[in-house]
Protein backbone atom coordinates (compact mmCIF):
# COMPACT_ATOMS: atom_id res chain seq x y z
CA UNK A 1 0.00 0.00 0.00
CA UNK A 2 2.83 2.50 0.05
CA UNK A 3 3.32 3.14 -3.59
CA UNK A 4 0.09 4.78 -3.30
CA UNK A 5 1.04 7.57 -1.15
CA UNK A 6 3.83 8.35 -3.53
CA UNK A 7 0.85 9.32 -6.13
CA UNK A 8 0.08 13.10 -5.44
CA UNK A 9 -3.62 14.26 -6.41
CA UNK A 10 -2.60 17.67 -5.16
CA UNK A 11 -2.14 20.13 -8.32
CA UNK A 12 1.75 21.32 -9.26
CA UNK A 13 3.11 24.31 -7.12
CA UNK A 14 3.60 27.38 -8.98
CA UNK A 15 7.38 26.20 -8.57
CA UNK A 16 6.95 22.88 -9.41
CA UNK A 17 5.26 24.80 -12.89
CA UNK A 18 7.59 27.19 -13.55
CA UNK A 19 10.65 24.75 -13.29
CA UNK A 20 9.17 22.30 -15.70
CA UNK A 21 8.17 25.14 -18.12
CA UNK A 22 12.10 25.86 -17.87
CA UNK A 23 13.58 22.72 -17.45
CA UNK A 24 11.14 21.27 -20.74
CA UNK A 25 10.79 24.22 -22.81
CA UNK A 26 6.45 23.24 -23.09
CA UNK A 27 4.52 25.82 -22.37
CA UNK A 28 1.91 24.04 -21.66
CA UNK A 29 3.55 24.48 -17.94
CA UNK A 30 3.33 27.90 -18.36
CA UNK A 31 -0.23 27.45 -19.45
CA UNK A 32 -1.41 26.17 -16.53
CA UNK A 33 0.29 28.20 -14.17
CA UNK A 34 -1.33 31.28 -16.15
CA UNK A 35 -4.63 30.45 -16.27
CA UNK A 36 -4.65 30.71 -12.55
CA UNK A 37 -4.01 34.21 -12.28
CA UNK A 38 -5.59 35.11 -15.79
CA UNK A 39 -8.56 36.56 -13.76
CA UNK A 40 -6.21 38.62 -11.80
CA UNK A 41 -3.91 39.91 -14.91
CA UNK A 42 -7.47 41.04 -16.41
CA UNK A 43 -8.55 42.68 -13.76
CA UNK A 44 -5.01 44.95 -13.62
CA UNK A 45 -5.49 45.48 -17.07
CA UNK A 46 -9.04 46.57 -16.39
CA UNK A 47 -8.21 48.77 -13.63
CA UNK A 48 -5.67 50.92 -16.33
CA UNK A 49 -7.48 50.39 -19.54
CA UNK A 50 -10.94 50.96 -18.46
CA UNK A 51 -12.24 48.96 -21.43
CA UNK A 52 -13.24 45.30 -21.59
CA UNK A 53 -11.70 44.36 -25.80
CA UNK A 54 -8.41 46.35 -24.74
CA UNK A 55 -7.71 44.28 -21.34
CA UNK A 56 -8.75 40.97 -22.81
CA UNK A 57 -5.74 41.60 -25.81
CA UNK A 58 -3.46 42.96 -23.11
CA UNK A 59 -3.62 39.31 -21.29
CA UNK A 60 -2.93 37.49 -24.17
CA UNK A 61 0.03 39.92 -24.83
CA UNK A 62 0.88 39.61 -21.69
CA UNK A 63 0.92 35.93 -21.86
CA UNK A 64 3.47 36.19 -25.02
CA UNK A 65 5.67 38.25 -22.96
CA UNK A 66 5.61 35.88 -20.12
CA UNK A 67 7.12 33.53 -22.09
CA UNK A 68 10.11 34.86 -22.71
CA UNK A 69 10.73 37.35 -19.39
CA UNK A 70 10.16 34.00 -16.99
CA UNK A 71 13.24 32.74 -18.74
CA UNK A 72 14.85 35.36 -17.27
CA UNK A 73 14.08 35.53 -14.00
CA UNK A 74 13.76 33.74 -11.05
CA UNK A 75 10.68 33.92 -9.71
CA UNK A 76 10.02 33.12 -5.57
CA UNK A 77 6.44 34.39 -5.81
CA UNK A 78 4.50 33.87 -9.21
CA UNK A 79 1.11 35.91 -8.37
CA UNK A 80 2.86 39.09 -6.76
CA UNK A 81 5.75 39.18 -10.12
CA UNK A 82 2.62 38.46 -12.12
CA UNK A 83 0.79 41.56 -10.68
CA UNK A 84 3.84 43.69 -11.40
CA UNK A 85 4.45 42.66 -14.80
CA UNK A 86 0.96 43.11 -15.61
CA UNK A 87 1.01 46.38 -13.88
CA UNK A 88 3.89 47.61 -16.15
CA UNK A 89 2.85 46.41 -19.17
CA UNK A 90 0.00 48.38 -19.27
CA UNK A 91 1.72 51.73 -18.31
CA UNK A 92 4.18 51.21 -20.90
CA UNK A 93 1.16 51.08 -23.00
CA UNK A 94 -0.67 54.13 -21.50
CA UNK A 95 2.51 55.93 -22.19
CA UNK A 96 3.40 54.89 -25.77
CA UNK A 97 3.29 57.89 -28.27
CA UNK A 98 0.12 56.67 -29.79
CA UNK A 99 -1.81 57.08 -26.31
CA UNK A 100 -0.25 60.13 -25.41
CA UNK A 101 -2.64 62.87 -26.09
CA UNK A 102 -1.54 66.53 -27.03
CA UNK A 103 -3.29 69.55 -28.08
CA UNK A 104 -1.86 72.39 -29.70
CA UNK A 105 -0.33 75.51 -27.37
CA UNK A 106 -2.40 78.52 -26.68
CA UNK A 107 -1.11 80.71 -25.12
CA UNK A 108 -3.95 82.40 -23.68
CA UNK A 109 -4.48 79.61 -21.43
CA UNK A 110 -1.18 81.41 -19.56
CA UNK A 111 -1.67 84.24 -17.42
CA UNK A 112 0.47 86.41 -20.09
CA UNK A 113 1.61 84.61 -23.04
CA UNK A 114 5.10 86.69 -23.12
CA UNK A 115 6.22 85.08 -19.90
CA UNK A 116 6.82 81.34 -21.85
CA UNK A 117 10.26 80.41 -20.31
CA UNK A 118 12.28 83.50 -21.37
CA UNK A 119 16.23 83.90 -20.89
CA UNK A 120 16.06 86.15 -18.18
CA UNK A 121 12.65 84.69 -16.61
CA UNK A 122 13.95 85.78 -13.29
CA UNK A 123 15.04 89.12 -14.06
CA UNK A 124 11.57 89.85 -16.02
CA UNK A 125 9.24 88.36 -12.48
CA UNK A 126 11.42 91.30 -10.35
CA UNK A 127 10.81 93.80 -13.06
CA UNK A 128 7.04 92.57 -13.30
CA UNK A 129 6.40 92.51 -9.26
CA UNK A 130 8.13 96.25 -9.04
CA UNK A 131 5.71 97.21 -11.79
CA UNK A 132 2.84 95.78 -9.73
CA UNK A 133 3.71 97.38 -6.24
CA UNK A 134 4.25 100.71 -8.16
CA UNK A 135 0.94 100.16 -9.48
CA UNK A 136 -1.19 98.87 -6.63
CA UNK A 137 -0.07 102.78 -5.00
CA UNK A 138 -2.20 104.32 -8.40
CA UNK A 139 -5.73 102.23 -7.41
CA UNK A 140 -7.94 104.00 -5.21
CA UNK A 141 -8.00 103.56 -1.96
CA UNK A 142 -11.30 100.87 -1.24
CA UNK A 143 -9.53 98.51 -4.54
CA UNK A 144 -6.42 98.74 -2.89
CA UNK A 145 -7.11 97.81 0.53
CA UNK A 146 -9.99 95.06 -1.13
CA UNK A 147 -7.44 93.38 -3.44
CA UNK A 148 -4.63 93.58 -0.60
CA UNK A 149 -7.27 91.68 1.92
CA UNK A 150 -8.18 89.41 -1.02
CA UNK A 151 -4.99 88.51 -2.66
CA UNK A 152 -2.46 89.06 0.35
CA UNK A 153 -3.96 88.31 3.24
CA UNK A 154 -6.57 85.31 1.73
CA UNK A 155 -9.15 86.69 3.02
CA UNK A 156 -13.01 86.21 1.20
CA UNK A 157 -15.38 88.63 0.44
CA UNK A 158 -17.98 88.75 3.44
CA UNK A 159 -14.83 88.96 5.82
CA UNK A 160 -13.57 91.92 3.59
CA UNK A 161 -17.17 93.17 3.84
CA UNK A 162 -16.65 92.74 7.47
CA UNK A 163 -13.08 94.65 8.16
CA UNK A 164 -14.05 97.64 5.63
CA UNK A 165 -17.62 98.27 6.29
CA UNK A 166 -18.32 98.02 2.88
CA UNK A 167 -21.08 96.06 1.31
CA UNK A 168 -20.49 92.43 -0.06
CA UNK A 169 -21.44 93.74 -4.16
CA UNK A 170 -19.24 96.38 -3.67
CA UNK A 171 -16.09 94.48 -2.28
CA UNK A 172 -16.71 92.24 -5.66
CA UNK A 173 -17.01 95.13 -7.74
CA UNK A 174 -13.40 96.85 -6.05
CA UNK A 175 -11.61 93.41 -6.70
CA UNK A 176 -12.99 93.02 -10.21
CA UNK A 177 -11.71 96.59 -11.50
CA UNK A 178 -8.77 96.81 -9.29
CA UNK A 179 -7.49 93.90 -10.94
CA UNK A 180 -8.25 95.56 -14.47
CA UNK A 181 -6.81 98.61 -13.15
CA UNK A 182 -3.38 96.81 -12.01
CA UNK A 183 -3.24 94.90 -15.24
CA UNK A 184 -3.38 97.64 -17.60
CA UNK A 185 -0.97 99.59 -15.18
CA UNK A 186 1.75 96.81 -15.15
CA UNK A 187 1.42 96.18 -19.19
CA UNK A 188 1.57 100.12 -19.67
CA UNK A 189 4.66 100.23 -17.63
CA UNK A 190 6.04 97.47 -19.62
CA UNK A 191 5.61 99.09 -22.89
CA UNK A 192 7.63 101.69 -21.62
CA UNK A 193 10.33 99.70 -20.58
Amino acid sequence: MNFITNISTDQPSDKELIAAFKAHHDIKYLSILYQRYMDLVFGVCLKYFKDAERSKDAVMDIFEELNNKLQLHEVENFKGWLHVLARNYCLMQLRSPRNLKTSEWNGDFMQSAEMTHLPNEALENETRFTHLQACMETLPAEQKQSIELFYLQKKCYNEISEITGYEWNKVRSFIQNGKRNLKLCVEEKHLHD
